[in-house]
């Protein structure tokens, strides 16, 4: 699956996510687009699925989503509190998803 790190994810949770082909959004010539375009950049560009510490970026967009938008929920985003949602994601990567949102939640 081709998946897209938000900027609000740290660079080595994409190393965590094999075999998938994972981008973050600076790599990708993503960086610093507001989040309307930067959906708009993911999708045209074949990406299937964006994840983010973002809670927000589904929410402000009017229209409906044009991928799956992963939603991860914690107290911050550092790479130790990330590294935990792994299996979760990886469940995730490995079945079908349709756009919209999908938010998990940190145990801690």
């Amino acid at each position: 699956m081709r998946v897209l790190l938000d900027e609000s994810v740290p660079k080595a949770f994409g190393f965590s996510l094999a075999p998938h082909f994972v981008r973050t959004a600076q790599a990708a010539g993503f960086g610093g687009l507001l989040n309307g375009e930067l959906l708009a950049a993911l999708k045209a560009a074949d990406y299937e699925v964006l994840i983010t510490f973002d809670q927000n970026l589904p929410y402000q967009q009017n229209s409906n989503l044009p991928v799956p938008v992963v939603v991860l929920r914690a107290k911050n985003n550092r790479i130790e509190t990330a590294l935990r949602f792994v299996p979760e994601v990886l469940a995730l990567l490995a079945a079908p998803l349709k756009p919209g949102v999908i938010v998990l939640d940190s145990d801690a």
